[in-house]
């Protein structure tokens, strides 16, 4: 049964779903639909099926702790319960996936709600890529009568941050677009940049779209705060033992598509944007320091530990 997640797998890789928070929502949802369908007849072969999916979704994207997290959390109620009936145990799935959902929108509007208070009239603000939880912290601040203006960089090479942009001017939000290589270049004119991300490691350092790290640098160089907005859910338990967090590497044809033989090119993902760099965490807690990062997610999530 684990052949009804390839669509969604195959959709996540292509980056038709795009962003850790959509692409954690709809892995969870494939796994809701697997349940729904399994002709499994026992608790062991339901659990087969549900790790092959897991294998497959895994597989997608390699930066996408958001997911796998959401995944191996789903998978441990089943593990976990004494339950032994699969259609019981089906119920279990799509149970524990709606309270994952529910709490991953609950603490994006939080997030949203901590992060606004950062806005002040009047400033401007630069972002990169796209972040829904960005994008909402910002039309929430919009909503409370702010006045401001975001300055959003294309984020090459599959220009993520047009679809920021988008979204910000339908909720009549001052927007101006910018190529990547402008950012230092407009540095002198913003007051905060805010940028989400994809995964925090355990010494506090963020993965993100690729260029991220460079802004960081510019902000820092201009003294202007640099502000991470993430769940504590994006943590990679998997540094905390040693490991890194992998970067994709992505087709060489979305940087060109007709290059010439023989050319090589390189297009990773994501880059590291160490935590010297981060004024702040905006997350569920509050805004944190990069180094607390692990003990609050200690005190929020456990289960990731396990």
């Amino acid at each position: 049964m684990a052949e009804s997640i390839y669509p969604i797998a195959k959709k996540i890789s292509q980056l038709k779903i795009q962003g850790a928070r959509n692409v954690a929502i709809a892995a969870i949802e494939a796994l809701i639909d697997l349940s729904k369908k399994t002709k499994a007849k026992t608790k062991q072969k339901f659990l087969n099926e549900l790790t092959e999916a897991q294998t497959l979704l895994f597989n997608t994207r390699e930066t996408e702790p958001l997911m796998r997290n959401a995944i191996r959390w789903i998978i441990s109620q089943i593990e976990e319960s004494k339950r032994t009936e699969v259609i019981e145990l089906t119920k279990i799935v799509e149970s524990s996936a709606n309270k994952f959902l529910l709490d991953l929108e609950k603490s994006k509007n939080k997030i949203a709600r901590i992060g606004k208070k950062r806005i002040r009239n009047n400033s401007v603000i630069l972002t990169h890529c796209h972040s829904s939880t960005v994008t909402k912290l910002l039309i929430d601040a919009k909503k409370e009568g702010k006045k401001f203006e975001v300055f959003c960089t294309e984020t090459r090479p599959v220009f993520q941050g047009r679809i920021t942009a988008k979204e910000l001017i339908e909720k009549d939000i001052k927007t101006t677009l910018i190529v990547d290589s402008a950012a230092r270049s407009i540095m002198k004119e913003i007051d905060i940049v805010i940028v989400g991300a994809d995964a925090i490691t355990s010494e506090g350092n963020v993965i993100n779209k690729i260029g991220t790290s460079s802004i960081a640098l510019i902000a820092k160089e201009s003294r202007k705060p640099f502000y991470v907005v993430s769940e504590l859910l994006k943590f990679d338990p998997a540094t905390v033992c040693g490991g890194y967090e992998k970067i994709e590497e992505r087709e060489p044809s979305e940087i060109w598509k007709d290059a010439p033989k023989k050319l090589i090119i390189k297009n990773p993902a994501f880059d590291v944007t160490r935590r010297d760099f981060i004024h702040g965490i905006i997350c569920e807690e509050g805004i944190i320091t990069p180094h607390s990062v692990f003990e609050a997610v200690r005190r929020n999530y456990k289960w990731i530990f396990q």
